[in-house]
């Protein structure tokens, strides 16, 4: 029987794929992290040899966002769609207004525990470094214990954005980013292996099943 697995990517300018200007490019195109996952989606269904399985990704990003507004689109964006999984990444714009973690992941647990209560897999994601400002570091550690916390409590897997863009001294590796905060092509391409690896894999493998 054929059927479908939709997966909503949910959050801010790193789920939209926002490329920084560059000397090249003004202006320059997003490629957003579903990009990647929509490809090594299809290269694991062809290699399966399955047809009776179609993955959809939807991406309800949106530049500049913060946590608390994540939450007050959440029923529109995820909860009328039911998708199968929601990807939820946010709480690095709250960081730079300097918001308390504590206050972020309370806006996190409110999308968690709303995706579960309308019966859809939600994906928790650690934010990622940042590279030029060391400042910025120990609050996105202090967020990200607390994400990894809560999606334990929770049973839900979180995917380490952090850990897979991050070099040894916990700044965002330089090539993955040319202005120290967002992503690059290569950055989200490694975003979307994790994701993959940790999360979206399993879910196709147990449909598959």
């Amino acid at each position: 029987m054929w059927h479908r697995l939709t997966i909503v990517a949910f959050g801010d300018s790193l789920t939209v794929g926002y490329l920084s200007p560059t000397g090249e490019e003004e202006w320059p195109q997003p490629i957003p992290y579903t990009r990647f996952l929509r490809r090594k989606t299809e290269n694991f269904l062809r290699n399966s040899g399955r047809s009776d399985l179609e993955v959809e990704f939807l991406n309800r990003g949106i530049v500049g966002e913060l946590t608390a507004d994540m939450v007050d689109r959440f029923g529109r964006d995820v909860i009328e769609i039911q998708p199968g999984a929601v990807i939820i990444l946010g709480g690095s714009n709250d960081l730079g207004w300097g918001m308390e973690p504590l206050s972020v992941v309370t806006n996190l647990k409110t999308m968690y525990d709303e995706a579960l209560r309308n019966g859809i897999r939600p994906v928790s994601c650690t934010v990622p470094s940042v590279r030029g400002f060391d400042d910025g570091i120990r609050p996105r550690l202090q967020l990200n214990d607390l994400i990894k916390k809560c999606s334990g409590d929770r049973g839900i897997v979180c995917v380490d954005v952090f850990a897979a863009t991050g070099d040894p001294a916990g700044r965002l590796k330089a090539e993955y980013s040319n202005d120290g905060l967002h992503l690059n092509a290569a950055g989200y391409e490694v975003m979307a292996d994790a994701m993959f690896s940790d999360a979206v894999g399993t879910m196709i493998s147990e449909r598959l099943q």
